[in-house]
């Protein structure tokens, strides 16, 4: 993340290059998304835009992201930059037995808006979703509502007739702050293969479907799940230093033995840094003072109860 201060909020639609778009295109791309990912790929349905992961067979994370339908034949997974094409050439191998077709579209600019998001969808012939992760969109455009303490919208389109999107550094960050402190951590290709799902608390935010059929590492994932077997969590916390810590730097006791490793980090000010990490449960439960560089660790609430969220509920829900 940027050493960039935030601006205190989201006041220019911003664009927001860390992201990418790959494309599932095809008469059977929803049957072939259905057995690689956590999604019930049905709930994508142009009005909802569920999370997902991709696993391995170990049940172990290679990306996530959010899962918008263009149309019948065409899924876009909303990625980090730096996964779409290390998962494009992992997918590839399963998609040659189906007629899908995956594409890394680079054309696609992805915009975060706040304030002046009206505008930005009436340029672009959309009405702004009122409730999280909802969607609307036509052939040139989405929009999703995504959570923030104030309200944002992701824009994705390929149009080459936007005004105003600007590429400011504080502003990045103050996007990059609201994913932080929704307790969104968005993996990195640093960061493949490391975590389970409930890692990230995915399953709380509603990125598992629990009630669809089999995926690649389902079993892992609901053994995990319904066993109750993870050890480690996605905490919010903050630090006072002038530093920022990177992405996988440890988290370690007095007596330097590793408690958990940041996901991602933003400045607040010159002194304060807000930060996600995964985090040993019993740290957490035993309020263990931890450090990184000799700075001691805060944490502080996430938004959201540490229980399952089926996204089955969250989809009713925007229907109501």
């Amino acid at each position: 993340m940027s050493k960039v201060i935030p601006s205190t909020t989201i006041t220019d639609n911003v664009r927001l290059d860390h992201l990418a778009a790959l494309d599932v295109k095809g008469a059977d791309a929803e049957k072939f998304l259905q057995g690689q990912t956590s999604a019930q790929v049905s709930l994508a349905n142009g009005e909802f835009a569920p999370l997902t992961c991709f696993c391995t067979p170990k049940g172990r994370m290679l990306a996530n992201g959010q899962l918008l339908r263009v149309n019948a034949e065409h899924f876009r997974l909303v990625l980090s930059a730096s996964l779409a094409p290390p998962l494009a050439a992992h997918l590839k191998k399963f998609a040659a037995f189906y007629r899908a077709e995956l594409i890394h579209d680079t054309s696609v600019t992805f915009i975060g808006a706040s304030e002046n998001a009206s505008a930005l969808a009436s340029s672009l012939g959309l009405t702004l979703p009122e409730k999280d992760f909802a969607q609307c969109g036509n052939d040139q455009a989405s929009v999703v509502r995504l959570p923030g303490t104030t309200p944002r919208w992701l824009f994705c389109t390929s149009s080459t007739m936007l005004n105003g999107p600007i590429d400011d550094q504080a502003q990045q960050a103050a996007w990059a702050l609201e994913d932080i402190r929704c307790g969104l951590a968005w993996l990195t290709e640093a960061q493949q293969d490391q975590f389970l799902p409930q890692m990230l608390n995915w399953e709380a935010l509603g990125g598992i479907s629990f009630k669809k059929g089999c995926y690649t590492g389902q079993e892992v994932v609901a053994r995990a799940h319904f066993r109750g077997q993870v050890k480690k969590r996605l905490v919010h916390a903050s630090l006072n230093t002038t530093e920022l810590p990177g992405t996988g730097d440890s988290l370690i006791t007095e007596q330097d033995k590793p408690m958990g490793e940041v996901v991602s980090s933003v400045r607040r000010d010159n002194n304060t840094v807000e930060l996600l990490a995964v985090m040993n449960t019993k740290a957490v439960e035993e309020n263990m003072p931890l450090y990184w560089e000799g700075n001691l660790l805060t944490l502080l609430p996430l938004p959201y109860p540490i229980e399952r969220l089926d996204p089955e509920q969250v989809a009713m829900a925007l229907k109501g």
